[in-house]
């Protein structure tokens, strides 16, 4: 499949010449190539922010080094087509052309667009995992794949076009190539086992070089074992080998709990990822809501307080994106969620404000993504958003759970599952209750410490992940 069916909507609003210099800058010398290609994506960019964000990037690619080695990995060890459809999809129509478009219908239509969502093709999976956030869905649910062209669709019309994928487990919806291969010009961000992914698999992810696989992992062996089954590690580590043998992009989950806490976020276990060719981590605390919820899982509010300055540390020495889903509520305002930054679709079609929120007041099936945008769901949720002045306590589900009470209340949303309002109410929502008013002392003293070190132009530099600087300006209105 030629690149090129992938540059019409770009080329008519930027010009042939400017894409053709753009991605003849893909390959070759990165040291000369990567600062010609921020240079030249500097000009197209038309929103507002990103030359800024464009420019932080390229000031930290000149003096920072393990910036620097990172952008060069991606150069060197990308398969080229890989390489070209990133830049073509997640930089250029994502990032670039989306955003302008989402603007426009945020001002003749009164509508707020998100850069992306999550939505699960289906609720099946080969595996059963202690404390899995979507264990209590129900494992028959499935979205047809003319649904999933319709909502796709849709969401090119409104400027998306980065899509994350979740389940169950994506790669056993029969239609999951099929999909990203109609829709060559989106990204596709997916959650997965990484047990389904064999040598087949990775030559077909490589071919198509739009998907990013994110393979869940908790620790070494033992510890993933323990909670994914007996095999699992060594059959995820093979699949890590057959992506990086093809150069596939791919990134790593990790569910970080009280018992893991240390062992994923050591100096060994981070470079091992990085040795088996992971680029980026997306780290998620547990939060009791799915299979067996178990509050005991929960980190403390000790670890937590370690995590915030653990996990800069980690950007700042080695080459790899790390991402806290609930301490890095600074770098884009607080929570993204309700179609802020992104919401969830569950594969029955209910329209969740969260992975982890599962509520609803809208199903798919019955309205386009257009309307459920404008759900009182969302409104409920972005009329409160940032749920603090402290953005470390980003979360209306563990850091001030009063405000989803007050949200679901408002909306009349419903769970979209048996237990999905525990978090509310009983002992787990007591349980909350008391988790957050622990955290919320402790990390009121280290967001204090923070504001005044950015006062003074002090403190540790965080290597964040570029699109983290865009999503800050690109979410920032609602």
């Amino acid at each position: 499949m030629s690149i090129r069916l992938n540059l019409g909507f770009a080329k008519k609003v930027l010009g042939e010449k400017l894409i053709e210099q753009a991605l003849n800058y893909i390959g070759g010398n990165p040291e000369t190539n990567i600062p010609r290609f921020l240079r030249l994506i500097e000009t197209i960019a038309r929103a507002p922010g990103h030359k800024e964000s464009i420019q932080k990037v390229q000031d930290a690619y000149q003096n920072d080094p393990v910036m620097r080695e990172y952008l060069n990995k991606l150069f060197y060890e990308l398969d080229p087509g890989v390489q070209k459809r990133l830049v073509c999809n997640l930089v250029l129509n994502a990032l670039l052309l989306g955003r302008p478009r989402q603007i426009q219908i945020e001002q003749e239509e009164g509508i707020h667009v998100p850069f992306t969502f999550l939505i699960d093709p289906t609720s099946a999976c080969n595996l059963k995992c202690i404390g899995c956030w979507a264990g209590e869905y129900k494992k028959h649910d499935q979205l047809e794949p003319e649904l999933l062209d319709r909502i796709f669709q849709e969401a090119k019309e409104l400027g998306i076009y980065a899509i994350v994928l979740s389940g169950g487990e994506p790669f056993v919806y029969p239609y999951l190539f099929d999909i990203a291969e109609k829709h060559n010009d989106m990204v596709f961000m997916i959650y997965t086992n990484g047990t389904k992914i064999d040598e087949k698999a990775a030559d077909r992810l490589r071919e198509l070089g739009n998907m990013s696989p994110v393979i869940s992992i908790e620790g070494w062996e033992e510890r993933t074992d323990h909670r994914r089954g007996r095999g699992v590690f060594r059959r995820i580590t093979q699949a890590m080998d057959y992506l990086r043998e093809r150069g596939v992009l791919f990134g790593a989950s990790i569910t970080i709990t009280r018992e893991n806490v240390e062992e994923v976020t050591s100096d060994e276990f981070i470079d091992f990822l990085i040795e088996k060719g992971v680029k980026y981590v997306w780290t998620f605390h547990y939060i009791p809501i799915g299979r067996e919820p178990n509050v005991d899982l929960m980190v403390l509010p000790e670890q937590r307080a370690y995590l915030v300055d653990r996990i800069i540390q980690l950007r700042t020495e080695k080459p790899i994106t790390i991402i806290d889903f609930w301490n890095d509520g600074d770098l884009i305002g607080g929570c993204i969620a309700g179609g802020r930054c992104y919401f969830h679709i569950n594969a029955r079609g209910d329209v969740e404000p969260c992975a982890f929120a599962h509520f609803a007041v809208d199903n798919i099936k019955e309205k386009s993504l257009k309307e459920v945008l404008q759900s009182p769901l969302f409104k409920a949720y972005q009329k409160r958003q940032p749920f603090s002045d402290n953005l470390l306590r980003p979360c209306p589900i563990i850091d001030v759970p009063e405000a989803l009470r007050a949200i679901v209340e408002e909306s009349g949303a419903y769970p979209t599952h048996t237990g999905a309002d525990t978090v509310l109410k009983g002992e787990i929502g007591a349980y909350l209750d008391q988790r957050a008013a622990k955290w919320k002392i402790i990390s009121d003293e280290i967001w204090k410490r923070r504001l005044q070190e950015k006062e003074k132009g002090v403190g540790p530099y965080r290597k964040a992940p570029a699109a983290c600087a865009c999503a800050q300006e690109r979410c920032s209105s609602h």
